[in-house]
C-alpha cells in the first residue's frame, strides 16, 4: 500500500469543487435519519436498516466524536447547533467551491450568504422548471388567461435576466416525461399542453410532456446564447421517474441537431442505471459531460465502486466530473465528498495495478475529476488556499464573487423613451424599488409623450398621469456603474390598464398583428454611428469638434479609440448584446457599432442599451458620443440603418423558396418589403423625426434620397442583402432611413405596421435601382413638413399605429418644425440630446 501512499494523499487533499448540490434548509422538524435517507412514511423504517445507512451513521459519529446511533448524532447535533454542524462538515469535507442548484419558489432554504460562510466560491445552478412553475403560480397582471406567447416572453425575459448570475441551468421535468425529446414540437401542443398544465390547479407542476419539450428547448437555445450548460437529473431515487424513458440515448436526436450541438449537456449521477449508455454518449459526443453525485447514495461503496469504474473505462477523464448532490443537511455534503474520495483513490490505485496508468497520471486525475475539470466546464476560476477568506473567482461575463446583490445595489434607473426619441429616467433607491415600484411603477405626466426636444409640451390635455412598471426581464446592472441597475419600463394608466400612447406596447400590439395574421416574427438588427467628439477652448469658449480625422475603416482610428471600445464590448456582452464589428466611418471622428439581429422587440431594447453605453463610457473617457443625424452639415451624417428579416418556426422566410425566384426573395418577403417601399414617406416621421434628419438624407451624401429600393445603391432607402451560405438569395432588406433621434420602437411599429400592409394587400416591388438616380424617381420627403403631411394623409398607417399616438407625434414632429425654423443654430445643442 506504500506504493500508492502518494496518491491517496493527493486523493484526500485536493479541494473539491462541487458541481452539483442544493440549499442547505433551516432547521426543520423532519427526522433526522429522514434527510439522510431521502426516504419516506413507511420506507424510512426499511432505509434505516441499508448498508448505505449504516456506513453512514458511522462516519457522521466518527466526525462528530459521539455514540453510534441515530439518538447520538442527534442529540449531539441538537446541542452544536446548524452554523456549529455546517463548518465541521465543509472543512472535513474539503470542499472549496460550491453549486447550488436554485429551487426557486423554496422559502426554508439559508441565504447565498450563510452558503458562503462555508465555502466563499459559490455559484447558482437555475432549475428550469421551478422557474416556470413560479411564473405559473403568479397571477397575470392584468387579470388576463395565459397564452403560450406571453408565458414565453417572461420566461425567456427571466432566463436571460439572470443568466450572466448563473452557472448552469438544470432540467429535471425531461426526465418525468421522457428524454426521447421532440425538437420539433409544435406550438399548436405546447399551447395545448400549458392549458393541461394550467387546467391541474395551482401550486401548478408542470407534466405535460409537449410543454416539458417546448420549456426545455427554448431554454437550450438560451443556453447556447449565453454558453451555459444544461445540466439534466436522471432521478434515479425520485418515485415519480419512469426509468424506461431516461435512458439517455433518447437525447441523439437532440445531440444531433445542429441548433443545439454547441450546447454542452452534463448527465447528472452519471444516468445511473444507464451508466454504460451515459458513458457511450460522453465519449462519441463533444458536447456530452457526465457528473456522478453520491451523497444520498442508493448503493453500496462496492456499488458505487462498481460504477465509477465502468465510467472511467471509456469516458474520457476530462469530462467526468464530482459533485456531492447534497441537499438540506450539512452532513449530506460531508457524506458524499467523502465516500468519493473512497471510491476514486480506489478506482485510480486499480487503474494504476492494472497498466492502465502511472502513478503520476492518476494523481492528475484525480485533480481533473474533483476540481480542475468542473472549473474549466462552468468558467470558474478560482484561487482556492484551504478557505481563505481571500478568496479570488470570476467568470467569463459574470462576476461571481459581488455578483451584484440586492444588497449591493443603491438605486434603480427606471428608462422609457418619449416621442422625441429621447431616453429619459427616473431613479428610486433599491429597497423602494422591491417593496412597491416593481410592481406598481413610478408616476409621470402623459406629457412624456407629447414633449419635443427642448421639452415644448406639444400635445393639448396630456395632463393625465402614466405609471412607468418595470419590465424586469430588461433590468441589469449598470456594467459602468456597479452600485446601480437599470430596467426599461412600460406605460400604463393603472397597474392593468395599458396606456395606448405607450411605443413599446405599440410595437408588441403590431407584432402580434403580423403574428396573429401571417404567422410571422420580424427579427432587426441596427447599425449604430456615431461621432466621438473631444472639448477644446476657443476665444474662452468650449467647442466640441471630432475625435480625429482619419479616413474609413482607419487603422489608427480605432487604435486610438481602442481603450474605448474594449469596454464598450465588454459593456454590451454583459447586457446580452451581441456586437458583430465596430470600425471608423466615413466622417472625421465617426464610428460604428453594429449589433447582431434578434426578434424585433428584444433589439429596440438593444439599441436604447448600447446607446446609454456607447454614451457613458464615452464621458469616462472625456469625450462626448452624438448619434444626431447631421452633426456637421458639411460631412457625412450618422444614421441607424435597421436590418430587417422575417421568420417563421424559427426559419427565415425572407429567402425564396418553393420556385418563387423573383428579385431572390419569397413572395412574402416582396410583399412585406413593397409594403414599406409604399409607406416611406409616412415611415420617415417616425424614423427621421427633426428637421435636422433631412440634412442627412441628400443626393450624392451616401445616404438615402429616393423612394426605390437596390441591391447595391447607398442612395436607395431599402436595400436588400445577401445569404452568405446563398449569395443570390436575399436575407433580409435594410431599412437607410433611419436616425439615431428616432424612437426605436416607434420606428419599428411604423415598418411593421406597412409590411402589414403589404401583406394583406399582396404588394408587388418595382425593378431595382441599382445605378446613377434619374429624374423617374420620386425624392423622398426632402423636410419634415412633407412627412408629417404624407402621415396625416396615410389613414392605413396611422389605424395600424392608434389614432391617438399617431396624432401626439405629428404634433410633436410640428412643434419641432416650427421650434428649429425660428432658431437655426439650436440644432447644433443636439450634441448633447442624442
Amino acid at each position: 500500500m506504500e506504493r500508492y501512499e502518494e496518491l491517496k494523499q493527493a486523493v484526500e487533499r485536493v479541494e473539491i469543487v462541487d458541481a452539483h448540490a442544493h440549499d442547505i434548509f433551516l432547521d426543520s422538524t423532519l427526522p433526522f435519519h429522514q434527510w439522510l435517507t431521502g426516504a419516506k412514511g413507511e420506507a424510512l423504517s426499511h432505509a434505516s436498516l441499508s448498508l448505505p445507512f449504516k456506513r453512514s451513521l458511522r462516519d457522521i459519529a466518527e466526525l462528530y466524536g459521539s455514540e453510534i446511533s441515530l439518538h447520538g448524532i442527534e442529540e449531539y447535533r441538537r446541542c452544536s447547533g446548524l452554523q456549529s454542524i455546517g463548518s465541521k462538515c465543509f472543512r472535513a469535507a474539503r470542499i472549496s467551491t460550491m453549486l447550488i442548484d436554485e429551487e426557486i419558489g423554496f422559502d426554508q432554504k439559508h441565504d447565498t450568504e450563510w452558503h458562503r460562510s462555508f465555502t466563499p466560491v459559490f455559484g447558482r445552478i437555475l432549475n428550469i422548471e421551478c422557474l416556470a412553475e413560479k411564473i405559473l403560480n403568479e397571477e397575470m397582471r392584468n387579470g388576463s388567461m395565459w397564452t403560450l406567447d406571453t408565458f414565453d416572453k417572461i420566461f425567456v425575459g427571466k432566463l436571460k435576466s439572470v443568466a450572466d448570475g448563473i452557472v448552469s441551468l438544470k432540467s429535471i421535468a425531461i426526465s418525468r416525461c421522457g428524454l426521447e425529446i421532440n425538437i420539433n414540437v409544435t406550438k399548436k401542443d405546447a399551447e395545448e399542453g400549458l392549458i393541461e398544465v394550467l387546467s391541474a390547479g395551482k401550486p401548478v407542476r408542470i407534466m405535460n410532456k409537449s410543454f416539458v419539450d417546448y420549456i426545455f428547448l427554448r431554454s437550450l437555445e438560451v443556453a447556447v446564447c449565453f454558453d451555459l450548460p444544461m445540466q439534466i437529473d436522471i432521478g434515479f431515487g425520485d418515485k415519480d421517474f419512469d426509468l424506461r424513458l431516461s435512458n439517455p440515448l433518447h437525447l441523439r436526436a437532440l445531440l444531433e441537431d445542429k441548433k443545439f450541438s454547441k450546447c454542452r449537456i452534463v448527465l447528472l449521477h452519471a444516468s445511473y442505471p444507464f451508466s454504460k449508455e451515459a458513458l457511450y454518449l460522453a465519449s462519441s459526443y463533444p458536447q456530452v459531460y457526465l457528473d456522478f453525485g453520491l451523497a444520498i447514495s442508493k448503493l453500496s461503496v462496492c456499488g458505487i465502486t462498481s460504477s465509477v469504474k465502468e465510467l472511467l473505462k471509456l469516458a474520457p477523464i476530462k469530462k467526468v466530473m464530482f459533485s456531492s448532490d447534497g441537499y438540506a443537511i450539512p452532513e449530506t455534503f460531508y457524506l458524499g465528498a467523502r465516500r468519493a474520495r473512497e471510491v476514486v483513490f480506489s478506482v485510480l490505485r486499480d487503474a494504476c495495478i492494472d497498466g492502465d496508468l502511472s502513478i503520476p497520471e492518476a494523481i492528475e486525475a484525480a485533480k481533473d475529476i474533483f476540481s480542475r475539470n468542473a472549473i474549466q466546464f462552468y468558467k470558474i476560476i478560482a484561487t482556492v488556499r484551504s478557505f481563505d477568506p481571500e478568496i479570488v473567482v470570476s467568470r467569463n461575463l459574470v462576476e461571481t464573487e459581488t455578483n451584484a446583490t440586492q444588497n449591493d445595489v443603491i438605486c434603480v434607473r427606471i428608462i422609457w423613451i418619449d416621442s422625441s426619441g429621447q431616453s429619459r429616467c427616473r431613479v428610486v433607491p433599491v429597497q423602494r424599488f422591491y417593496d412597491d415600484v416593481r410592481n406598481n411603477g413610478v408616476i409621470v405626466s402623459a406629457s412624456c409623450m407629447g414633449r419635443t426636444t427642448v421639452s415644448v409640451v406639444a400635445v393639448e390635455g396630456s395632463g393625465t398621469a402614466v405609471r412607468l412598471i418595470p419590465d424586469l426581464s430588461t433590468k441589469w446592472q449598470i456594467p459602468w456603474a456597479k452600485q446601480e441597475e437599470m430596467v426599461l419600463a412600460d406605460m400604463f394608466l393603472n397597474p392593468s390598464e395599458a396606456y395606448e400612447c405607450c411605443p413599446r406596447g405599440t410595437l408588441r400590439r403590431v407584432l402580434k398583428i403580423l403574428k396573429d395574421e401571417f404567422n410571422l416574427v420580424m427579427n432587426a438588427g441596427f447599425e449604430n454611428e456615431f461621432y466621438l467628439l473631444k472639448s477644446v477652448s476657443r476665444e474662452g469658449r468650449e467647442e466640441w469638434v471630432p475625435f480625429d480625422s482619419t479616413p474609413y475603416a482607419s487603422t489608427s482610428a480605432y487604435d486610438a479609440a481602442s481603450d474605448l471600445f474594449h469596454e464598450i464590448i465588454t459593456a454590451l456582452q454583459s447586457l446580452n448584446i451581441p456586437v458583430e464589428q465596430v470600425h471608423s466611418e466615413v466622417g472625421r471622428g465617426q464610428f460604428e457599432v453594429t449589433l447582431g439581429h434578434t426578434v424585433c422587440d428584444h433589439a429596440a431594447d438593444n439599441l436604447i442599451f448600447s446607446r446609454e453605453v456607447i454614451r457613458a463610457l464615452a464621458r469616462k473617457h472625456g469625450l462626448l458620443a452624438t448619434f444626431m443625424p447631421k452633426y456637421i452639415l458639411d460631412d457625412i451624417g450618422s444614421g441607424a440603418h435597421v436590418h430587417i428579416s422575417l421568420w417563421e418556426n424559427g426559419e427565415n422566410v425572407f429567402m425564396a423558396s418553393n420556385g418563387y425566384l423573383r428579385h431572390g426573395m419569397s413572395k412574402i418577403g416582396e410583399e412585406f418589403m413593397a409594403g414599406v417601399l409604399n409607406h416611406l414617406p409616412s415611415i420617415l416621421a417616425f424614423t427621421a423625426p427633426l428637421p435636422n434628419s433631412y440634412d442627412r438624407m441628400q443626393p450624392t451624401a451616401c445616404t438615402p434620397a429616393y423612394i426605390c429600393w437596390g441591391k447595391k445603391s447607398r442612395e436607395a432607402t431599402l436595400r436588400t442583402s445577401y445569404s452568405s451560405e446563398s449569395p443570390d438569395l436575399v436575407s433580409n432588406f435594410e431599412v437607410r432611413s433611419f436616425d439615431g433621434c428616432a424612437n426605436p420602437y416607434l420606428g419599428l411599429a411604423s415598418i411593421v405596421a406597412a409590411g402589414i400592409d403589404g401583406l394583406r394587400r399582396h404588394l408587388s416591388l418595382p425593378e431595382p435601382m441599382d445605378s446613377s438616380p434619374n429624374a423617374e424617381l420620386r425624392r423622398l420627403p426632402m423636410s419634415l413638413s412633407e412627412s408629417v403631411e404624407a402621415l396625416q394623409e396615410d389613414i392605413i398607417l396611422r389605424d395600424l399605429i392608434g389614432e391617438k399616438l399617431s396624432a401626439a407625434i405629428i404634433a410633436v414632429c410640428k412643434a419641432e418644425i416650427d421650434y428649429y425654423s425660428k432658431n437655426e443654430e439650436a440644432y447644433k445643442q443636439l450634441i448633447h440630446i442624442f
